[in-house]
């Protein structure tokens, strides 16, 4: 019951002996690329270059269930591959497998009409542009999609767009073109149908990029989570997802983030006893002379590498 399809057996041969080839010899390449960046939210050159080998040897949106646009796996079979490619933090990007582009892929894959996935879709599919999710909010418990209250409201043909989000994922590098945003159409509807997602260009006017966030002192460059403020931003109603209050309902359809969601099992895989020797305030990192005290400058890929298996 539980066997792997040939078809998901020979993927994960051929992403072993991917990641051995070109993921980690070059995991020292990418950290040191991202520390010496003049632009810290630059698309990282040896990403760029190991996306092109990763899509000819075929290794490329293995996320998507539709054999059109992906390979075609169940979750349980993409499921190994993720273990495989949460080994390295530099690895779901390779594969165009990262987050929160697999959700947002998914969705508009699954919702969009076709001039959406014309416009947005295809360029995420082919890796040349990146996505984020703008969800969570700060004013309100936002683990519970219900309480969303940012607002979007209908003009005409247009939709208009106004409130604060944080934690928008993937919002900071700067190839990240498009954005989900949930928000309320109608605040009197049941509860469950009052929220709504959309598409916004994130270079349309009264979109304020206000920060960077930081997690334990990191910035998770060049991805990185953005707080966004939304000023009476206008986009045409054409950009609204499935139609107005369906958005919990494509939350609670759209595949989850797996490979992030499976990352844990490479930890479990043999990263466990990193957890021993995980930075502390003054205590360098294993095998290193740097001082581990976290910083913007800090990625915890280096906790990884110090823990690799021989």
């Amino acid at each position: 019951m539980f066997e792997l399809s040939d078809r998901a057996k020979q993927l994960q041969s051929e992403l072993n002996d991917f990641m051995a080839a070109y993921i980690y010899p070059n995991e020292e390449t990418h950290h040191r690329q991202i520390e010496d960046a003049e632009d810290r939210w630059a698309p990282v050159p040896i990403i760029e270059e190991l996306k092109q080998k990763a899509r000819a040897a075929g290794l490329w949106n293995l996320f998507l269930p539709d054999s059109e646009f992906g390979a075609g796996l169940s979750n349980f079979e993409y499921a190994h591959l993720c273990e495989i490619m949460g080994r390295s933090a530099m690895a779901p990007e390779v594969f165009n497998c990262s987050a929160p582009d697999t959700g947002n892929m998914e969705t508009i894959a699954r919702y969009g009409n076709e001039q959406q996935q014309e416009q947005w879709l295809k360029p995420l599919l082919d890796g040349e542009i990146r996505s984020c999710f703008s969800m969570t909010e700060p004013d309100v418990a936002s683990s519970d999609a219900t309480n969303i209250a940012c607002e979007i409201r209908r003009e005409g043909d247009e939709y208009v767009i106004n409130g604060r989000k944080w934690w928008s994922s993937g919002a900071m590098t700067r190839n990240s073109k498009i954005a989900i945003v949930m928000g309320k159409t109608d605040p009197d509807a049941e509860k469950h149908k009052q929220q709504s997602m959309i598409l916004v260009p994130l270079d349309a006017p009264g979109v304020k990029m206000i920060r960077p966030l930081h997690v334990f002192g990191y910035d998770h460059a060049p991805h990185g989570h953005a707080e966004i403020h939304y000023d009476n931003v206008r986009v045409p109603a054409s950009n609204m997802l499935l139609g107005e209050g369906r958005g919990l309902l494509r939350a609670a359809s759209g595949q989850a983030e797996s490979t992030t969601a499976c990352a844990p099992l490479a930890w479990r895989n043999g990263r466990w006893s990193s957890c021993a020797s995980a930075p502390t305030p003054g205590r360098p990192l294993a095998g290193s002379s740097r001082s581990s005290t976290p910083s913007a400058r800090t990625s915890p890929a280096a906790v990884w590498r110090s823990s690799r298996p021989a």
